[in-house]
């Protein structure tokens, strides 16, 4: 009467307490029957006994508790099986049988998240046996249902406990790559139903006066966190350009701030081996070092074949069909840049641009389109009032796997020009770069990279003053160059030269004056597009039959 009196207000309470009243009658009743057939009587160890059959068959087994305040819970749950997520039915040995009762109801995490939120790596969640078709029922049913699901498939055939369902009312949100979201969408029809919101996160934040400030904080209390009192302002100028370069952009930081705390736990252990709690540029630039060191192999292994000559690559003098492309190789987590040889043969024929690489199934799909686009720009500038026929080859020299990407474009344009017109190249520049097909130049990716590995073996073989890349107009803003770069530029040692054209390329690489259509529609003689035309009226003539003119 005490407790019905007391939880009044709750009737899932009062029903529970007067379907438990007839049944607590009969199990006191059986208690005291047995006492009476004990002619020991009661002892202590009894009233142990009688107290834990009582606690075993009344006392609640509590799968979540909250405190009144405690606000919604918000659960993580890093393994999201089957078991973990709707729960478990535990069981022991008795005298070599299995048994199980109430109070070996274990929750799962949608029992935690009951009321609030519930979060999930989706890559996870998809791994698991019956757990993604069963997260999908309960949101749909909007009630959560523990049971075993090796029942259904016939593997376990034991009678154990069904627990009672109960209503839930959870926000799941799940937790993954945005190709996944998609493939999800696209291949799971209830997905979109159950999760309506996206939230897409970017690898890049603005940068401006709240995340610049918002990035200092940061830092400060991951210092702070490492047991160090202070941060020099050099070191902490450092870190923001470090963040920069990450992000290949002069007005973005990169969201990814693992990478800066990384490092800061990298730069700690040089100063404290340098017996200081001050955190200088000084400790920056060492771990830096220490992790190019360490991640180099493969990039020093490339540098030194070009510098014994077992990878051609000049860098000085003039040559006909010959550019330095710049390329990007990542291995793990190491990215780094190299130059490439790209040659171009022009002959006779009909069989238009092959591209080698293609050829022989090394070219990728993306730098395929790249080779086909030259085929594209060279009718549209030059082949207008009479047929293009040519035959000519492209290829990256020494190259043995697999390449994509279109940055390659542009210098494989200018290579095929110089074979056709038979004007010599500079060696001491490279060039990378993406083209459409009417000539103009766009951005490419791993700009940086691409200039200090050409820089690095420019530095080897001393730099000239005349050496440098040509990159498009449209990568300024990725320009995040190593200190050593930057100086070579401002002594005049090294150059970047930017183009938004091809024309522009060209006078650059050949050292001569492209031409402009006059008012007759011709260019001047002498120029490149002059003689580009005159050598592919040649070719066209003699495949057709014609005479020359």
């Amino acid at each position: 009467k005490k407790l019905e009196h007391q939880y009044a207000a709750d009737l899932a309470i009062l029903k529970f307490l007067r379907q438990l009243k007839p049944h607590l009658v009969e199990t006191i009743v059986e208690l005291l029957a047995e006492e009476k057939k004990d002619e020991k009587g009661e002892d202590r160890g009894e009233d142990f006994d009688k107290r834990s059959v009582l606690e075993e068959q009344y006392l609640p087994n509590i799968l979540v508790s909250h405190s009144i305040n405690s606000g919604a819970p918000v659960i993580y749950e890093p393994n999201p099986s089957h078991q973990n997520l709707f729960g478990r039915v535990e069981y022991t040995n008795v005298q070599g049988s299995v048994y199980t009762n109430y109070r070996m109801i274990r929750p799962g995490a949608l029992h935690k998240a009951n009321g609030g939120y519930l979060l999930l790596d989706v890559d996870k969640l998809i791994e698991q046996p019956f757990a993604w078709e069963t997260l999908k029922l309960v949101l749909k049913s909007g009630m959560l249902k523990m049971e075993i699901p090796q029942h259904d498939i016939g593997m376990v055939n034991s009678i154990t406990l069904n627990p009672q369902q109960i209503p839930i009312n959870v926000k799941v949100i799940l937790l993954g790559s945005r190709d996944l979201y998609y493939t999800l969408q696209e291949y799971d029809d209830e997905f979109y139903e159950l999760f309506r919101v996206l939230v897409d996160f970017d690898h890049e934040i603005p940068l401006d006066k709240q995340t610049l400030f918002d990035f200092v904080g940061r830092v400060r209390s991951q210092v702070t966190t490492l047991g160090l009192t202070e941060i020099s302002a050099k070191a902490m100028y450092r870190l923001v350009e470090f963040s920069l370069r990450l992000a290949e952009h002069q007005q973005r930081l990169s969201a990814r701030f693992s990478e800066v705390i990384e490092l800061l736990h990298e730069a700690a252990y040089f100063c404290r081996k340098a017996s200081t709690t001050l955190l200088d540029v000084v400790h920056i630039e060492t771990a830096l070092a220490a992790k190019t060191h360490r991640t180099g192999r493969v990039s020093e292994a490339v540098l030194d074949d070009i510098k014994q000559g077992q990878i051609l690559i000049a860098t000085d003098g003039v040559d006909v069909g010959k550019v330095n492309g710049l390329t990007v190789l990542e291995v793990g987590d190491c990215m780094f840049g190299t130059p490439a040889r790209i040659t171009s043969t022009v002959y006779a024929g009909a069989s238009g641009v092959v591209d080698i690489e293609r050829e022989v199934e090394l070219g990728q799909p993306i730098h395929s389109k790249g080779v086909l686009l030259l085929t594209g720009y060279l009718g549209h500038k030059y082949a207008q009032l009479f047929p293009l026929t040519l035959s000519a080859n492209i290829a990256i020299e020494q190259s043995y796997g697999h390449i994509d990407g279109d940055s390659a474009s542009l210098a494989e344009l200018i290579a095929l020009i110089s074979a056709l017109t038979k004007i010599p190249c500079r060696q001491d520049l490279a060039i990378t770069g993406s083209i459409n097909q009417y000539g103009q130049v766009q951005s490419v990716g791993g700009v940086n990279e691409k200039i200090e590995g050409f820089f690095r073996l420019c530095q080897h073989r001393e730099l000239t003053g005349n050496q440098g890349v040509i990159i498009p107009k449209s990568n300024q803003v990725n320009l995040m160059l190593d200190k050593e770069v930057l100086a070579a530029v401002k002594n005049g040692k090294f150059h970047i030269y930017v183009v938004e054209t091809v024309e522009q390329a060209l006078e650059i690489l050949m050292n001569k004056d492209v031409g402009k259509l006059n008012s007759k529609g011709r260019y001047p003689k002498g120029s490149i597009n002059y003689m580009a035309v005159s050598s592919l009226l040649n070719i066209a003539n003699i495949v057709g039959g014609g005479d020359d003119e």
